[in-house]
């Protein structure tokens, strides 16, 4: 699979801002993120460069944040004072060039069977995140 083109029958050579991609997000396991394959790298590497040559925004979701560090699986307020978090995100960001403020570490929702706030907060910051880089985004089409 290649970039759509326009012997495409599905290309649409003047979109509307609705067409349009806002925000280009990503959701990386932090966990895993020094053992991911060099060809996934690469792509996403490459989808992000035509994003940012189009001017959309990037973020990152580095999820599993508990199985990160084990401060932060004690207490998921320290996730922003926890050296390893703030390790795994600069290498996240050397490994795809995504801005170390464009980076929301997140604990995902698996084993819970209640709402838990601190992961709320972490989750509903990155998306409030999201929303603002879309509508900047969009302000300036």
């Amino acid at each position: 699979m290649g970039a759509l083109t326009n012997e495409h029958m599905e290309y649409n050579s003047a979109p509307s801002l609705d067409d349009k991609i806002h925000c280009l997000v990503s959701v990386l396991p932090g966990d895993v993120i020094s053992i991911m394959s060099q060809a996934i790298l690469e792509k996403m590497k490459k989808v992000r460069l035509k994003a940012r040559d189009l001017g959309i925004p990037q973020v990152i979701i580095m999820t599993k944040v508990d199985s990160t560090c084990e401060l932060v699986s004690k207490d998921l307020k320290m996730i922003y004072k926890s050296r390893k978090i703030k390790e795994k995100m600069q290498e996240c960001s050397n490994l795809l060039g995504v801005p170390m403020n464009c980076i929301f570490p997140v604990k995902n929702y698996c084993e819970e069977i209640t709402t838990n706030t601190n992961m709320d907060i972490l989750i509903l910051t990155a998306m409030n995140n999201i929303v603002n880089f879309a509508n900047d985004f969009v302000e300036r089409q």
